[in-house]
């Protein structure tokens, strides 16, 4: 049986309070070495008033959105880290599962200029997720996702499927987290299906290091049907 949302958001509730002690004292280093100033030197990079962090975490990036004059609003499934988030600074931070966004059932705005998901889209069936935020997007906004490099993370298995992260370098009590691995055909398939066109790809990389640390994708919502 594949792990569901519910599983998966059982597993941060477990290692909430250890993932914002990582973040929050630079204990990934991925993160502070190469990921953290890839997302935001690219959120920038598109000059946004007004963005939707999804699943914005313990709110790092909505605090140095915020720092740097931009309206930031998080969405975050885990109450703990929504919490920790919302005491840290001043944005609006909402409690909302994926499957609740997909229904539309909990409103965190619409109109944004960029929706970014930073490491946040772990789940088997994103697609139905991609649509719901497709249309929260003004009508010249983007999406970027960052996520684990395929080619960095397949291990000599090189198709999509069920894996789990141990947290074992990392200082703490964690419990091991199911995620979903995805191509990166499957990456850009599933944009495709959920109405975006692909707008830039980015492979951030330690230039110390042979495999590039992440994907980063950015994508606008795809034209019409029978419109050029």
């Amino acid at each position: 049986m594949s792990p569901s949302e519910t599983t998966v958001l059982h597993t941060w509730h477990h290692n909430a309070q250890a993932w914002i002690q990582a973040v929050r004292e630079g204990g990934i280093e991925s993160r502070r070495q190469v990921t953290d100033q890839a997302i935001l030197l690219a959120i920038l990079g598109r000059q946004p008033q007004r963005v939707l962090d999804l699943g914005c975490g313990e709110g790092w990036l909505l605090r140095a959105l915020g720092e740097r004059g931009i309206e930031a609003v998080g969405v975050d499934g885990d109450a703990t880290l929504v919490e920790a988030a919302r005491a840290a600074g001043p944005a609006s931070v909402h409690l909302a599962t994926y499957a609740q966004l997909t229904e539309s059932q909990v409103d965190i705005g619409r109109g944004y200029d960029l929706v970014c998901a930073n490491f946040a889209l772990l789940h088997q069936d994103i697609i139905p997720l991609l649509a719901a935020l497709n249309a929260l997007l003004a009508a010249d906004g983007a999406l970027i996702i960052q996520t684990l490099h395929p080619w960095s993370m397949a291990e000599g298995d090189y198709q999509d499927g069920w894996r789990e992260e141990t947290f074992v370098a990392l200082a703490g009590q964690w419990a091991p987290m199911p995620w979903y691995f995805r191509t990166l055909s499957s990456w850009l398939n599933a944009l495709e299906m959920a109405g975006y066109r692909l707008a830039g790809l980015q492979e951030p990389q330690h230039p110390q290091r042979a495999l590039p640390q992440s994907l980063l994708l950015t994508a606008v919502a795809a034209p019409e049907a029978g419109i050029p």
